[in-house]
């Protein structure tokens, strides 16, 4: 599958790794839940490591490891719920989180521009045709009339 990342269109090298599933080599992310129960044994994963986070979970539980996470990714449960943008905003802007912060779920085209404004550098779109569209609507607007992370 593909995503955006950076404004470009690349394959993805993540795996998710579900809490029940054994874990496997290479780039993986896991959720929250898994990373508190299992992250001394993730730490020896030979592999990059990223999280998976939910409206309900909390970054501030995770500023100590965060030089450890490449991956951030947000699920969004739909596109109402505008948690994650406050929580993009909070690992970029209070804790200058440098890895990738990713948007998965149930968001939509008409919101990358913002969760880019706010840290997002990185898109899965469920289907690939949509990939051409996000990459339009990252430049949908050239002026901002407030400051942001970007």
């Amino acid at each position: 599958m593909q995503l955006i990342k950076d404004q470009q269109i690349i394959d993805n090298t993540w795996q998710y790794i579900a809490d029940t599933d054994e874990l496997k080599s290479g780039d993986i992310s896991v959720s929250f839940a898994r990373w508190q129960a299992d992250k001394q044994q993730l730490l020896a994963h030979d592999g990059k490591l990223g999280i998976r986070i939910s409206s309900a979970d909390s970054v501030d539980e995770l500023v100590d490891d965060l030089d450890t996470l490449k991956l951030i990714e947000l699920d969004f449960p739909d596109f109402a719920d505008g948690r994650l943008f406050s929580q993009a905003w909070l690992l970029r802007g209070r804790y200058h989180y440098q890895g990738e912060i990713r948007a998965i779920g149930h968001y939509i085209p008409d919101q990358v521009f913002y969760l880019a404004r706010v840290g997002v550098n990185a898109f899965s779109p469920k289907m690939s045709e949509e990939l051409a569209d996000i990459i339009n609507k990252l430049k949908d607007f050239t002026v901002n009339y407030q400051s942001s992370i970007n």
